[in-house]
């Protein structure tokens, strides 16, 4: 058990970190005009939002003390359903208010999982 729950924490920690990655010294205006890095943040955020969705599945309680879960598994089903709604500040917005804090948290339930 608490080797998958490890597993769907180092996913979103790894994708974070890649969106992080992909993001850094570029602008809204870079994300906007660049199909390559917005289909790269958008893949990375599909993946988060499937990881907590299992997450929130299989381990409540953990799922429970990530901020704002539930509005991240619902991003990421705009991004896959409703792809044509997507709105690219509002994206970059998270990228640059949301994502930070959710990688603390992510960075911190592994710490403690992993922990005897």
């Amino acid at each position: 058990m608490q080797t998958e729950v490890n597993k769907y924490l180092f996913d979103i920690s790894e994708a974070c970190k890649l969106i992080e990655q992909f993001s850094e010294g570029k602008t809204l205006e870079d994300y906007r005009s660049d199909a390559l890095l917005r289909s790269a943040i958008e893949r990375q955020f599909q993946i988060i939002g499937e990881a907590l969705q299992q997450l929130s599945r299989k381990f409540a309680a953990v799922a429970a003390r990530i901020t704002d879960c539930r509005n991240i598994i619902n991003f990421r089903h705009v991004l896959v359903h409703g792809y044509d709604r997507v709105e690219d500040d509002v994206v970059w917005g998270i990228v640059e208010s949301k994502l930070p804090k959710l990688l603390l948290e992510i960075e911190a339930i592994s710490k403690e999982s992993v922990e005897p």
